[in-house]
């Protein structure tokens, strides 16, 4: 029997009983790592009541035909070595569009939590008395690695991950980590923000003892059709992604698990499969 059910109705029932999205409210959204398909519903549901949209430079853009037509949007995006709005100038206009009753979504790229300043946002708003709700999105370490068919774990591998950035507040390599350690007790280590400095960080990583032939990767613009890979080792990652010329927005990935990527490159496999044969039902 044909599905009876309209379109219309479908709709309704998808997202009844999630958050209504108050007047005077700010919602910090996160809208996955590129792939809009990667949204989750709380995220959608947010852009379908937003009045205003401040958004990442990394959010794809087509993720805001979700809203509604009169929505107001302001792109807030800070790029390294681009003119970018300063994160307080963004934070304040937050607070001033939350003062002026708007629906006021913050859409940030990946997790709004994870190197990606929500926190900050969110302690500005509690100062200013703004009602607030956090909704998780997929992280770039976690889904960029999936796209690439590199696991993040492997039970016959790894029993942990570390997660870090590759540089500070002041876009200097990160002082404040201890280097030797994670080369010695991070099984896999997964780096946000790390291209500027990666020469610097894998000499750290090979100096405190950590095996020259292990498994290193990037991954640049992670879940998108733009998406590429690097697979090497963390003796020859620097050099071979300087040949590559490969460019920000990246991640790195160093551990064991890179070699599984072989077997497990489900992207590929489709994308090949649909290079060889685009029209798989002749139509």
């Amino acid at each position: 029997m044909p599905n009876s059910v309209s379109s219309g109705h479908y709709t309704d029932l998808l997202f009844a009983g999630l958050p209504e999205f108050e007047p005077g409210h700010v919602w910090l959204v996160g809208a996955g790592p590129g792939d809009r398909g990667l949204m989750t519903l709380h995220a959608v549901n947010a852009l379908r009541q937003a009045d205003v949209i401040v958004h990442d430079a990394l959010v794809d853009e087509q993720s805001l035909a979700f809203a509604k037509p009169d929505v107001i949007v302001e792109f807030a995006g800070k790029r390294g070595g681009r003119p970018s709005p300063k994160q307080k100038d963004i934070t304040l206009r937050l607070i001033e569009l939350a003062k002026q009753n708007k629906r006021v979504l913050r859409l940030k790229g990946g997790d709004p939590f994870i190197f990606g300043r929500g926190g900050e946002e969110a302690l500005a708003l509690v100062a200013a008395d703004i009602s607030f709700r956090v909704v998780p999105g997929i992280t770039a370490g976690i889904g960029g690695l999936c796209y690439a068919g590199i696991p993040a774990t492997h039970r016959e591998i790894n029993q942990s991950v570390t997660f870090l950035t590759g540089h500070d507040q002041t876009g200097s390599m990160p002082t404040a980590l201890d280097w030797a350690a994670i080369a010695k007790g991070s099984q896999v280590i997964v780096m946000y923000m790390a291209m500027k400095h990666l020469e610097n960080i894998t000499q750290k990583l090979l100096d405190a003892g950590r095996p020259k032939e292990q498994g290193a990767a990037i991954i640049c613009n992670a879940t998108t059709p733009q998406q590429k890979v690097l697979i090497s080792t963390l003796e020859n990652l620097t050099k071979e992604a300087r040949e590559s010329d490969l460019q920000p927005p990246a991640l790195i990935v160093i551990g064991d698990v890179v070699k599984l990527r072989d077997g497990l490159d489900w992207l590929g496999v489709y994308q090949h499969a649909k290079t060889l044969n685009p029209n798989p039902l002749g139509l």
